[in-house]
């Protein structure tokens, strides 16, 4: 066999072995189940929210870690201020926090608070980053999207005093709405949280 041969076979073993390690991670993460008192604490934060709507935040918090998962270790904003406050909850219980980053994400996530972020460069990066694989799980079309991905929506669906929302027409946006439908064409848009893949909040990073 030839040293080429050789070579790419190698690559192609090893491109094999990545994918099936990114595939369990995903699989893990899909399947974790979160620990109870998260959300009670939550609740507690947030009394006006219905079991229905924790179970949204829950699976936002779950689809935020497919992105980082998605995104290696690049820098994913968050785009959800209810869905980090549950972040911060789960950071908190150190030893599950670990183990879950260790068997779904292959190293230790770090938060970037929204306050760092707001002057560092990478920011907008981090959001379109967000965005794009926001889209992607939810089956948006982010360049076009008819509907917003369900991190970007929940903070407006739930009210969320103070919380990060976004509008699809801009022309039409609020005060205080940032500008979603921009975000995928690299448009003037802001928000603000890193992991392979595509960041209004904090963020995550890998070590």
């Amino acid at each position: 066999m030839s040293l080429v041969l050789w070579v790419l076979g190698f690559a192609a073993v090893g491109a094999g072995i990545r994918m099936y390690i990114f595939g369990q991670r995903e699989k893990y993460i899909l399947h974790y189940t979160f620990p109870v008192f998260l959300t009670q604490k939550l609740q507690q934060q947030y009394p006006q929210l219905t079991r229905e709507q924790m179970d949204l935040i829950v699976k936002g918090l779950r689809q935020y870690f497919l992105m980082c998962c998605k995104a290696e270790k690049k820098l994913v904003a968050m785009p959800s201020q209810v869905v980090d406050d549950l972040w911060h909850q789960f950071i908190l219980h150190t030893r599950a926090y670990q183990v879950f980053c260790r068997k779904g994400l292959g190293r230790f996530l770090h938060h970037t608070p929204a306050e760092a972020m707001k002057d560092n460069q990478v920011a907008p990066d981090s959001i379109k980053r967000a965005w794009r694989l926001a889209c992607k799980i939810d089956g948006v079309n982010p360049k076009k999207p008819a509907r917003l991905p369900l991190i970007f929506a929940l903070d407006a669906l739930l009210a969320i005093p103070g919380g990060f929302n976004y509008a699809l027409d801009c022309t039409k946006s609020r005060a205080g709405e940032h500008c979603a439908s921009h975000i995928g064409c690299g448009g003037g848009c802001s928000g603000s949280s890193g992991c392979s893949g595509d960041s209004g909040g904090g963020g995550c990073g890998g070590d």
